[in-house]
């Protein structure tokens, strides 16, 4: 594959606020819509993908407070109505729920001490939020009771900021990561877990009884040998996973199989890459996993393609455009990885289409 000649860039557009902008979701939980969402200073943007080529923002959002600053972002939907739901949290550590219908806030969740650094919807339930946080926690709440299910962390969690984590495609296991070099393993089917999240669904305020949120002490995995930095993003690819630090890669490794004698992750492959040794910079893989797209410091995208028969044979391929050298926070796919999007420092956002075959 030769990703230059794949992929080329249409267009930009420039937010007024000229500050970063950390993340960059577009919405799969709703099929493959051309609606994408941005994060940065105390905005949230959704845009659409015109036909032209063009990118147009359709709905804005601005925080009460002027010194919020959202660092991550996730759709889901109302499965009663059907209205695309967009969860936003960062700084200030409140994960809001945004209905797109009126771009207005349907809910606040406050439970974090700190900042939220990273939102995931479940892929099977879109009732479900996973949130992580500079408190050293990840949180599982229900979007449709507004209760905290579950608290992981504790014991055997993380020893400082949760930095990142991702579902499996079945929605049965989380991978988290953070500052402390640590990537963990949650099991989503635990007995106290799947009893809590049952539970949740049946509780009413109206008793005006707190829900009792469960605290998950312990992941099933936990290693801190696969990178020697912080670890600021973590995928699920199949039963195997890709981890990214600032140290110029992304690592594809296996968790050990739960019945293992020896709990050791197993290194297949790293990615290199120029320019990518600060932290906060978030690669995409795509639905189909078959693309992997990670920006740089530099205002490059390099790009893998992930369906070669052996990990060795993964290669990188840049895209560029001369005016955009800021650094690149995040990047994502839509659902059928016909465009791609970036987020810059600047505030810029950057559109690239795949080339039609001929």
């Amino acid at each position: 594959m030769n990703a230059s000649s794949t992929y080329k860039f249409l267009s930009q557009v420039k937010e007024e606020h000229g500050l970063p902008l950390f993340g960059v979701q577009f919405n799969w939980s709703q099929g493959n819509t051309d609606f994408f969402a941005t994060v940065g200073s105390n905005r949230a943007t959704v845009y659409k993908c015109n036909d032209d080529g063009s990118i147009a923002p359709t709905q804005a959002y601005s925080d009460t407070d002027p010194e919020e600053n959202f660092y991550t972002c996730a759709w889901s939907y109302d499965t009663e109505t059907g209205e695309g739901l967009l969860a936003i949290g960062g700084l200030k550590g409140i994960i809001r729920i945004l209905g797109t219908s009126t771009a207005s806030c349907r809910a606040s969740y406050s439970g974090h001490g700190n900042a939220v650094n990273e939102l995931k919807v479940h892929p099977s339930d879109p009732r479900l939020l996973l949130s992580a946080s500079k408190d050293h926690a990840l949180r599982l709440w229900n979007l449709k009771t507004s209760v905290c299910i579950a608290v992981l962390g504790g014991a055997e969690g993380h020893r400082d900021e949760v930095l990142g984590a991702d579902f499996s495609f079945h929605g049965d296991k989380i991978l988290s990561c953070g500052m402390d070099h640590a990537l963990k393993v949650w099991e989503m089917n635990d007995d106290k877990l799947s009893k809590a999240i049952k539970d949740s669904f049946e509780y009413q305020r109206s008793l005006k009884k707190s829900f009792p949120t469960v605290s998950i002490h312990f992941p099933s995995f936990s290693t801190r040998d696969v990178h020697r930095n912080y670890v600021d993003c973590v995928r699920w690819f199949g039963f195997l996973a890709l981890s990214k630090s600032c140290e110029d890669c992304v690592v594809l490794w296996k968790p050990p199989e739960k019945e293992a004698d020896i709990q050791k992750p197993t290194v297949l492959h790293r990615l290199e890459i120029n320019h990518c040794d600060i932290w906060f910079i978030r690669f995409a893989v795509d639905y189909r996993q078959k693309l992997l797209a990670l920006g740089t410091t530099n205002g490059k995208i390099a790009l893998w393609d992930l369906t070669v028969d052996e990990p060795s044979k993964m290669r990188s391929h840049t895209l560029s455009h001369h005016r955009c050298t800021s650094v690149i926070r995040q990047v994502c796919f839509n659902k059928d990885a016909s465009v791609l999007v970036a987020v810059c420092d600047n505030g810029t956002v950057w559109r690239w289409d795949k080339r039609e075959k001929k």
